[in-house]
Order: C-alpha cells, then sequence, then structure tokens
C-alpha cells in the first residue's frame, strides 16, 4: 500500500491528522482470555490490542519499519518502492512475508487476512486513504490500528509508535540508537563547514510535462535526515497546505532563479543507483539552473536515499549524505 509523493497524489492523500499514537497498558485481561490487553491511541482512535501480540500484519509504511524492528509478522502488504533501501536480511525477510495485499489499498486480501490468523492488523496509510479499506471488515478479524504519515519527518513518531504496538521496541531502540549515534558524528565531521551555509533541494516530484520543479524544504523527505547533520535549508513554502504540502511546493521552472539563487548550497534527490530521476534532469538541463550561483560554484550534490521511513534506511541515506558532501571538506 504505497503513497507516491506526485504533487496531485500529494494534495489528494496530504493528512490534516498529526498522529498522537502512545500506547498505554491498562493492566487488564481481554474477555476471551487469551491475555493482558493495552489501549493503544492510533489515528482511529482509542484500540483495545493485546499487550504482546504474537501474530501481526502491517501494511504501507508499517511494513519497512515492522520487518526492521523483528515484529512477529505473519503478513504484509507488498511495498516495492522501499526494497532498494532494506538491508539485505530485511530484504529477505520481506520477500518471504506471505504478501496479503497489493501495493494500493484498493489491493487488500481480506480472505488472505484472515487467513494469516493476526491478533494485531497495522495500517500505515495516509487517513485519506484509509478510506479505501473496509476497517469495519478488517476489526472482525483482529485489532486495527491505523497509523500513518503525516508530513515527512514524522517517520520516526510514526515507526515509534508501529513497532511500540508490535511489542518490538527492544530491536527499534538498538537500531535508532545506532542512527543518532552516526548522525552525531558526522554533525561533528561537518561542524567547520554546514552551520553556515544555506541549503536549497531540489526533489523528485516534480512535473516536466507542466514545466514545474519540487522545491523541498526543512521537514521534508528530500532534507530531513541530512538535516540530523546540520545541512540548514532556508525558507519555507509560500502556501502551506496538509501534510507535504506544509514543506514542499511546486513552482514553475521560470521561479528558478528566484527560488534557489540565495542557496551556498543545494542538494537534489536521485534514485537508489545514483541516477538522475527524469523530474530532475529536466531542471539541470536548464540555462536557469546553470546559472545559479551554487551551481555556478560546483557545490551541488545529489542524495540518495531521501524516501526513508525507517531508522535503519536512514543509516543509509547518513551513508549516501557523507559520501556527496565530503568534498565540502576539502574546499
Amino acid at each position: 500500500m504505497s503513497l507516491r509523493r506526485t504533487p496531485g497524489l500529494v494534495g489528494a492523500v496530504a493528512l490534516a491528522l498529526a498522529l498522537t499514537g502512545c500506547g498505554s497498558s491498562d493492566g487488564a485481561s481481554d474477555d476471551a482470555g487469551k491475555g493482558r490487553t493495552r489501549v493503544f491511541t492510533a489515528d482511529n482512535g482509542k484500540i483495545t490490542i493485546p499487550e504482546k501480540p504474537k501474530r501481526v500484519v502491517a501494511t504501507g509504511y508499517a511494513v519497512p519499519a515492522l520487518i526492521e524492528a523483528e515484529a512477529p509478522l505473519v503478513g504484509i502488504s507488498s511495498w516495492k518502492r522501499g526494497e532498494p533501501m532494506m538491508s539485505q536480511r530485511d530484504l529477505a525477510t520481506y520477500k518471504k512475508l506471505p504478501k496479503v495485499a497489493g501495493e494500493l489499498a484498493t489491493e487488500t486480501n481480506y480472505e488472505a487476512i484472515a487467513e494469516a490468523e493476526p491478533d494485531l492488523i497495522v495500517i500505515g496509510v495516509p487517513a485519506p486513504v484509509l478510506g479505501d479499506i473496509d476497517v469495519k471488515r478488517l476489526e472482525s478479524i483482529a485489532p486495527v490500528l491505523a497509523i500513518g504519515p503525516t508530513v515527512p519527518n514524522m517517520w520516526r513518531k510514526q515507526s515509534h509508535q508501529q513497532a511500540d504496538a508490535a511489542g518490538a521496541l527492544t530491536r527499534f531502540d538498538a537500531v535508532k540508537k545506532a542512527y543518532e549515534d552516526k548522525a552525531a558524528a558526522l554533525t561533528a565531521k561537518y561542524k567547520a563547514v554546514l552551520p553556515q551555509l544555506k541549503a536549497g533541494h531540489v526533489g523528485s516530484y516534480g512535473e516536466a510535462a507542466k514545466g514545474t520543479f519540487q522545491r523541498e524544504f526543512g521537514g521534508s523527505w528530500g532534507t530531513n535526515i541530512a538535516e540530523d547533520v546540520g545541512v540548514s535549508y532556508y525558507g519555507q513554502v509560500k502556501k502551506k497546505g496538509p501534510g507535504s504540502q506544509a514543506v514542499s511546493e511546486y513552482p514553475s521552472l521560470e521561479e528558478l532563479p528566484t527560488s534557489l539563487r540565495d542557496a551556498d548550497i543545494i542538494t537534489y534527490s536521485v534514485k537508489a543507483d545514483g541516477s538522475v530521476p527524469e523530474s530532475v534532469k529536466y531542471v539541470m538541463d536548464s540555462k536557469l539552473w546553470k546559472n545559479l550561483p551554487a551551481v555556478k560554484a560546483g557545490k551541488t550534490f545529489p542524495l540518495r536515499y531521501t524516501e526513508a521511513a525507517t531508522y535503519g534506511q536512514a543509516v543509509r541515506t547518513l551513508d549516501a549524505i557523507d559520501t556527496s558532501l565530503a568534498p565540502l571538506l576539502n574546499r
């Protein structure tokens, strides 16, 4: 169940809801005598769930988060877009697990979910997309928690909630610490150069056919992990909307000089293999791009794995950021 952040879909699925999750045990036992329960606050309200789930189904953004946290998964949705960011171990787990849903919310296989006999279902899609799922039908199978994305940099809180719900915080906390330690080391490494630089970012979801590019500001997919090592992205969205629209916008290419002329450095999103997406190539092929001060100064830097939504994936993003920004230390 994927959320592709094209401009049109961003507007359609961006969330107005903020994640409020945090489970708390009420120390009660469920009526069926199957074990202790607790009340967990998610996007869809306060839900009574097993204190220690033993069979979990995950969809959408919950898939990579719960695989990484080593949750007791018995079924997942397809999540092809995240495969390039998974570790070999996580990818092997992903391929082995039964697929009970496709890439889209409309491709939910209710019979397959029932056959998996879950005691918890974690749906990791945005609230508007939740309407494409028969939640009542799922609730007849097992407790359902909707824990989906809001603004991009909320993946930290979102993945914590998902791991907490699945009783998998031990592994989650270890991976989180590894990420934070690495981010702190890179912050120290670049502290002499990054703090005084104003950065801009070109994302991969502009549309050449419409003559637009994606400018991402702080807190967006292309910027939020780089911010953890000291990159400072200036400016803000002119007219903020819900979800991703609060941290990125889609100006016409003619606005490129106005948008990025004050940037000391410019980062831009590339694919996992390092190749430049067509939407970004469209920008970089223009004379307007080539005349930007940062471009003339040779201070443009590609960033891989910008769509990381788990701490383990984000470690790979940090490595990619370090590799890309390394020339700054030699100037």
